[in-house]
């Protein structure tokens, strides 16, 4: 039996429709815009903030960031942002909470409790056991005598003029400032910790930065048997096949205590061919590049780039604190580890 799918109609919009379509859009913009400005500027006479960011910056546990519906879809932002910039941090669900998720939280950790209206019945119902435990709360609403504000040591204030919904009933502006006071605080905390970007990088190992910053060269190096290389004295046709067999296109020439002396690559043996016809009385110290480029293992494979880019190489030589050749590296090894 066969199933068909309607397509998709791509409805068209009149001259008016499409204006009217832009204008919302930038309204909401502006309305949150000025939200964000209004935040910025009670920020700056509130020192609950700075004693929020103590408060964080000295806990010896973990941040834990609860909300309820659409604060916690920010409450669960909030949460990876801390975590990712150097502060321990999870959330709860509240509702969870309330039915043995509870035990995930120590008196060591920070509660910080988040609801517009500060009168979330989830929140409230956990918060008096919370703050039984010995466990500082930080409450962060719309409502400055709200019930859960009065209930914690700090609050911060997130209220909004208006919700940049049409029905002003949509959660817009609201969940916009609640995460740009959550950002305020990650920000402040990775300052005040001298997070740099080796830590991020620790909690980002996948991403881009991660493997610029963690990636190393004996990470992505090739070495033992896999090294080409071949002593001053090797007949040119010998090392050609070294050069075949390795893949790399290239040797090392390395004397008897396998220090670097010279490099011999492809591009050295095509512009080699253009002038010599015999090669057969010709060894490789003939023809090779004395002091070619090094570097060490443990350097950032970012480093290796760097020296390739400037110099317009593909390979490199990978030597220990004696000069002696451990590793070899192409350029297709750090494109594949996505260094490059």
């Amino acid at each position: 039996m066969s199933v068909t799918h309607e397509k998709i109609m791509l409805k068209s919009f009149d001259a008016d429709q499409a204006r009217r379509v832009l204008e919302l859009g930038r309204e909401t913009l502006a309305i949150e815009a000025d939200a964000i400005r209004a935040l910025h500027a009670r920020l700056g006479d509130d020192d609950n903030f700075v004693r929020a960011v103590q408060l964080l910056y000295g806990c010896s546990g973990r941040v834990v960031v609860s909300g309820m519906g659409k604060s916690g879809h920010i409450a669960r932002k909030i949460a990876a942002t801390l975590a990712s910039t150097g502060t321990p941090a999870m959330f709860v669900h509240p509702g969870e909470a309330a039915h043995g998720d509870l035990g995930m939280v120590t008196s060591h950790d920070v509660f910080i409790a988040i609801s517009n209206s500060g009168e979330s019945s989830e929140l409230l119902e956990i918060l008096p056991a919370i703050r039984r435990m010995g466990t500082h709360v930080i409450s962060m609403t719309g409502k400055p005598h709200s019930r859960l504000a009065k209930l914690s040591e700090i609050h911060l204030d997130i209220s909004v003029a208006k919700e940049a919904c049409t029905l002003n009933l949509a959660p817009t502006t609201s969940t916009t400032v609640t995460l740009a006071m959550g950002d305020a605080l990650a920000v402040a905390l990775l300052d005040a910790r001298g997070f740099r970007e080796e830590d991020f990088a620790m909690s980002h190992p996948g991403g881009a930065l991660g493997r610029r910053l963690l990636t190393h060269v004996r990470d992505v190096m090739r070495s033992g048997d896999a090294i080409p290389a071949v002593s001053p004295d090797t007949p040119l046709a010998r090392a050609l096949l070294e050069i075949s067999q390795k893949g790399m296109g290239m040797t090392a020439v390395v004397d008897a205590e396998r220090r670097p002396v010279g490099v011999f690559t492809d591009g050295d043996l095509r512009r080699l061919i253009e002038r010599v016809q015999d090669f057969s009385n010709i060894t490789i110290r003939d023809v090779m590049h004395a002091n070619p480029r090094r570097i060490y293992p443990e350097q950032l494979a970012v480093d290796a780039v760097a020296v390739m880019e400037e110099f317009r190489i593909n390979q490199m030589l990978v030597v220990d604190q004696d000069d002696r050749l451990v590793g070899a590296l192409h350029i297709h090894d750090l494109t594949r580890a996505k260094v490059i």
